[in-house]
């Protein structure tokens, strides 16, 4: 019997591949769950989808606890794990109907029969789509242009999904599909449609799906998935990966996409259960409506999508004066767009703080000093944010005191002025009218969205730290030095290159496209579309109501700013222009006339 486990089994599903046929057989089923959610049927046609859900769901019962009776030097044990408890729910499903075990077990009851089969057929789906070998060859694709071709992926299958009959309840156009798919992606939060009221349920979890898929990014699902189940990926792959995740090192690259979707994962987790218990139940009645109201607000705060539920986002009644659930939403867009080599280097930052102050309780003597735990880069963007936060309150407070703040106790006129700096920087949430701001509001926001979020985060605008070097290259040139220092540390030559690069190219993409829309639309007055250009290219998602009323030639215009402001003008040519590997030489340098 051990000799059948041990090598008749591994021949045998290698020489049928089952590998491969149970690929196909998950594919099949992704398919078939997009044709069920995505189509109006009938129900002879129901009952024939839901008999084709048991062929897929036998098939795979059958092929993934043949592969883990493997013994498991072929697989590794957390995969092996995953089988058997993916072969445990097929089982539950085919052999007791799981309708018994939901009207048994309350907490079972957020998904009813076919909401469990749609679960298991995605988690199916990606188990076997992730075991697919894929090798990324620098050849063919450089990292910026998979970067690229990544979003424009995602884009294009979320304009399908979105142009399916019942992803809404009265259709919707191309470009409308199209706009909403690019702003969800690149998590900018610009609307043509009432998300709430236009979308059917699985529009709307189409819609929360790329706010995730482009808030992390396709590439870091993908190849962490691809690692997990594998095991094993090309030293290729890894040099692709270590320029995508911004990782220090090759052999870590899979332990920060690890960290990222953990951390990721966990504060969405924990804000989704602090949206949910702050939530007026007179508001929203049904319990799984608000658990899907948490969930699609804490995905869509952390991405700083600024996507939203409710027609009027938090300035909805019932909403506009529930500041504790503002703070909520608004710590997790800050931490969402303070990046994720900040919140990893603050983590481990705060862990060594809090040992050492344990150590120092316990034994003064085993206290040891260790420099720059937290990083120039932490310490640049931390103490930005913080500015920008406290800076930005006071004159949003200083200036709609009288105004947008009027309605608001005065403890509601901090969270509410807290709320209005904060959310500019490329969240998209709004809790004020947007369009009665005063002018000199309008005029600091502009500054605030042109900022936008951090480096190697779910937001965009220039970044923090672009904005930090450039103000502390003109303290520099002031005091007359030929370098920027700043913590006891200068700045390299290339990070002042590619910030003062960032900022050209910002004013330049913003420039065309204010100066398009404005050819396109010209009844509109030019401060709605210049916050218009604004927003779309710092991925903010803020409008003054224009968007919706905007012809079809304005929204690609207004498409294409927002790809180009969440990969970024320079990502863009990098990835068209050919990258120079090796410069021999050096010319006479000579200085140029600037002032």
């Amino acid at each position: 019997m051990s000799s059948f486990f041990k090598n008749i089994l591994p021949k045998i599903y290698q020489e049928y591949n089952l590998n491969k046929v149970s690929g196909i057989f998950s594919i099949f089923g992704i398919i078939l769950l997009i044709f069920d959610l995505g189509f109006t049927h009938l129900e002879g046609e129901k009952l024939f989808l839901k008999n084709l859900y048991y062929v897929v769901i036998s098939a795979g019962f059958l092929i993934v606890l043949f592969r883990s009776l493997i013994p498991k030097k072929t697989i590794p044990k957390k995969v092996l794990f995953f089988d058997w408890v993916l072969s445990i729910i097929f089982g539950l499903l085919i052999l007791m109907k799981i309708d018994f075990v939901i009207e048994n077990f309350s907490f079972l009851q957020v998904f009813n029969h076919m909401g469990w089969i749609y679960l298991v057929l995605c988690l199916f789906f990606i188990r076997e789509v992730s075991s697919f070998k894929v090798n990324f060859k620098k050849e063919y694709l450089n990292p910026a242009q998979l970067f690229v071709a990544s979003f424009l992926l995602i884009i294009f299958l979320g304009t399908l999904l979105l142009l399916l009959p019942k992803a809404t309840y009265s259709g919707i156009g191309l470009i409308d599909a199209l706009f909403t798919a690019t702003s969800a992606v690149c998590v900018t939060g610009l609307i043509v449609v009432d998300t709430g009221s236009y979308f059917t349920t699985f529009g709307q979890t189409v819609i929360m799906i790329l706010i995730q898929l482009g808030g992390l990014g396709i590439m870091t699902f993908a190849s962490y998935f691809s690692y997990f189940f594998r095991g094993n990926t090309s030293y290729a792959n890894q040099l692709m990966l270590k320029d995508i995740s911004n990782s220090e090192k090759i052999g870590e690259v899979f332990v920060v996409l690890k960290k990222i979707l953990l951390l990721t994962f966990s504060i969405e987790a924990v804000g989704a259960f602090f949206i949910y218990l702050n939530l007026d139940k007179a508001l929203i009645n049904s319990v799984s409506e608000r658990i899907f109201f948490s969930i699609f607000h804490s995905i869509s705060g952390f991405c700083n999508a600024g996507f939203s539920t409710l027609e009027n986002s938090l300035y909805e009644p019932g909403f506009q004066f529930n500041y504790t659930l503002q703070l909520i939403i608004a710590s997790l867009f800050i931490l969402g767009g303070i990046g994720f080599p900040i919140l990893l280097n603050l983590y481990k930052y705060l862990r060594y703080y809090f040992i050492q102050k344990l150590k120092k309780f316990k034994d003064p003597k085993e206290v040891t000093y260790i420099p720059w735990v937290l990083n120039l880069n932490s310490r640049i963007v931390l103490f930005t944010t913080i500015i920008l936060l406290v800076v930005g309150t006071g004159f949003f407070y200083m200036f709609e005191y009288n105004n947008t703040l009027s309605a608001h106790s005065e403890f509601g006129k901090i969270v509410t002025a807290f709320f209005g700096a904060a959310t500019p920087r490329t969240a998209g949430f709004n809790s004020i009218d947007t369009s009665a701001l005063n002018f000199s509001t309008l005029m600091l926001i502009f500054l605030l969205m042109w900022i936008g979020a951090s480096p190697a985060s779910t937001g965009g605008g220039i970044k923090t730290s672009t904005f930090a070097l450039a103000t502390l290259n003109f303290f520099s040139l002031a005091k007359g030095k030929d370098r920027i220092e700043v913590y006891k540390r200068e700045v390299s030559n290339i990070s002042i290159r590619r910030a003062f690069a960032i900022i050209s190219l910002s004013l330049l993409v913003i420039g065309i496209s204010l100066s398009l829309i404005s050819f396109f639309e010209p009844d509109q007055a030019i401060i709605p579309i210049t916050f218009e250009a604004f927003s779309a290219y710092s991925t903010v998602g803020l409008s003054m109501g224009i968007t919706a009323g905007l012809s079809s030639s304005s929204k690609l215009v207004i498409i294409a700013t927002m790809f180009i402001g969440r990969v970024s003008m320079l990502t863009l040519l990098i990835a068209i222009l050919r990258n120079i590997k090796y410069l021999n030489y050096r010319y006479p340098s000579e200085e140029i006339l600037i002032n």
